[in-house]
């Protein structure tokens, strides 16, 4: 597969803006009603967050992510979807370039809550 063209050059402040930081995946749900939605119950060590992920089809078993520590964009604006609230997006790889996603993750536990970047 070749890659992509690179995307526009953004300014530093611009990427500065997101907040992307390490959370557990306590527990990974169905949401009534979707064929791809998925409700993963997020720690982020001072908090909990349920974020929505349209990863159903994507494996075999999506449960197997649960316990896993991942990447998580959590200061995008909450989005409603089939009557939930999604309070965050996953930081996944592969979607984009149409392969089977796998977790952006550490090489080793950090603490819940950690920042990337």
């Amino acid at each position: 597969m070749k890659p992509v063209a690179v995307k526009p050059t953004i300014a530093y402040d611009d990427f500065a803006k997101l907040d992307i930081r390490v959370g557990t995946i306590e527990v990974v749900e169905e949401v009534q009603g979707s064929e791809k939605l998925m409700r993963l119950r997020v720690n982020f060590g001072d908090h909990k967050r349920n974020i929505l992920v349209g990863m159903k089809g994507e494996r075999e078993n999506p449960k197997e992510i649960e316990g896993k520590q991942a990447l998580f964009v959590v200061n995008l604006e909450p989005r409603q979807m089939l009557g939930e609230v999604s309070e965050g997006m996953l930081f996944d790889i592969g979607y984009a370039d149409k392969l089977t996603p796998v977790l952006a993750m550490p090489e080793k536990n950090v603490p819940d809550g950690t920042r990337a970047g």
